[in-house]
């Protein structure tokens, strides 16, 4: 398979090596086997990226966990070395193979020196009912990461922007209080203070929780907001810029792309305030087929943002393609453009 790959997408490889990225193309690694971590996320630790996704396999039964979570390395963004499975599927247990383990984001905890993977996991067999959060950890940045446990998020406690008395038994996060709020679509953010917070969908996908995490980064503290309420949004992406916080995500319908939504606020906790579809131009009102998974900030450059996406084809998974677009700013406000082709320097 390695030697096909090389072969026939020998020019589209070259292309990476040239210095700009190719959205929607198909994006070898350097063993010229298209790039596998689907879902993805970044993390730059002592001046190498690293890409973690999920692993997809061929056809349908791709779309269920089969191997794990592939990492890849990278010095320039451009040209990705494997660096193998840094989360593997077990034979039982939580994250037994076929399951869903979706959105892999790592962070690195600079008190404990430990990298600390938190997933959205949906146990095998059991559609996605689950709603659990999978949380891992590792020595080194590419693992192998050793699975600690899933469980739902922040279990009996209120968020901290709703009173008590404005609480109802119908409501959905009082229905899951008890047992935790459930965990669909999430995402990973670290604050300038150290402070690393889990956002994600909740209550069956209709309101995102935004939730502190413990000093370790492996548990909640217990304190957390419900931010767009009833908007059901899901694939959550937030960066920080100029003291604000921006958020990118999507609306809800399955794998088929929709328009995507922007918010900013002056605390992570909140007022959000929508700033609408961040995309323009040709096929925005479909985000130009893909999904958000991630907003990379480029190091060094205090206003450079790339939008990383996900293009999904569930029938034949392992084929998805990564749309990379450059992230620009007017006022408070970012857009996205689409660009054939672009480099670093471009922007």
């Amino acid at each position: 398979m390695s030697f096909l790959f090389t072969f026939v997408f020998g020019s589209v490889c070259l292309a990476q090596q040239s210095g700009k990225f190719r959205p929607g193309q198909l994006w070898p690694d350097d063993n010229g086997v298209h790039i596998n971590a689907h879902g993805g996320g970044m993390l730059l630790y002592e001046g190498t990226y690293y890409w973690f996704g999920e692993h997809k396999v061929a056809g349908e039964i791709g779309n269920t966990a089969q191997v794990g979570v592939h990492c890849y390395s990278s010095k320039d963004l451009y040209n990705w070395v494997d660096r193998g499975i840094a989360l593997a599927v077990s034979d039982e247990g939580d994250i037994q193979k076929g399951c869903i383990l979706e959105r892999p984001k790592v962070i690195y905890n600079a008190r404990t020196k430990k990298f600390v993977m938190w997933f959205h996991l949906e146990l095998k067999g059991k559609g996605y009912s689950s709603a659990r959060a999978g949380i891992a950890v590792a020595d080194e940045v590419t693992g192998p990461y050793r699975f600690i446990r899933s469980t739902r998020a922040t279990p009996g406690q209120y968020p901290v922007n709703v009173s008590d008395s404005a609480c109802t038994a119908d409501q959905l996060f009082i229905r899951d209080l008890a047992g935790g709020q459930m965990v669909r679509d999430q995402q990973l953010f670290v604050d300038d203070d150290g402070k690393a917070y889990h956002i994600f969908a909740s209550e069956e996908n209709q309101t995102l929780h935004i939730a502190e995490l413990t000093d370790d980064y492996l548990d909640y503290t217990g304190k957390y907001v419900r931010a767009f309420e009833g908007r059901y949004m899901e694939a959550p992406a937030i960066f920080k810029k100029d003291g604000l916080y921006y958020f990118m995500g999507s609306g809800c319908t399955g794998w088929a792309p929709n328009a995507a939504r922007s918010a900013v606020a002056p605390s992570i906790w909140g007022p959000w305030t929508e700033l609408g579809n961040p995309c323009v131009g040709r096929d925005a009102e479909k985000t130009f087929f893909s999904q958000s998974t991630y907003i990379l900030p480029v190091p060094g450059e205090k206003d450079k943002f790339i939008y990383m996406g996900d293009r999904w084809t569930p029938s034949n998974p392992i084929d998805g393609r990564y749309i990379w677009l450059p992230i620009r700013f007017e006022g408070r406000k970012f857009k996205i453009e689409w660009v054939d082709e672009w480099g670093l320097d471009d922007f």
